[in-house]
């Protein structure tokens, strides 16, 4: 049985975003395949995220520019960990999450999404760490 063919794509980073997400960060779009999508996420220097978690997806982040904190909660289980350029790290589908930007420059982070973003009302706002610097 022949597997289903796919085109080819490519795409160069955007200059400016081209959404802002639910927790306040900005959205770069980049490509989409069937198990999931990519994007790059930038959250201006000095800047704390709106705390969020996700309905159904789940993301590994890695992290380029920057430096900061990730807050990640699942139940009783709760950690704040350092964030900057060659940090990975993953949020599992139901993670409360919050970010935080330290210093001169924009904490910026490539995230793979699984499966793909599915649109509005994909995250829900919680309780965060921190006082977000977003209306």
């Amino acid at each position: 049985m022949p597997s289903e063919r796919v085109h080819f794509m490519t795409k160069q980073l955007p200059s400016s975003y081209d959404a802002l997400a639910p927790d306040g960060a900005e959205v770069r779009v980049l490509l989409e395949l069937k198990g999931g999508s990519m994007a790059h996420f930038a959250l201006p220097p000095g800047q704390t995220s709106r705390a969020v978690t996700h309905r159904s997806v789940e993301e590994i982040w890695f992290f380029l520019a920057g430096c900061g904190e990730m807050w990640r909660r699942q139940g009783a289980r709760e950690e704040v960990v350092s964030v900057g350029p060659g940090v990975c790290l993953t949020i599992p589908a139901g993670t409360h999450f919050q970010f935080r930007a330290f210093g001169d420059e924009a904490l910026a982070a490539l995230g793979v999404t699984m499966p793909p973003w599915p649109g509005e009302g994909e995250a829900i706002a919680v309780q965060g760490k921190w006082e977000s610097t977003f209306p």
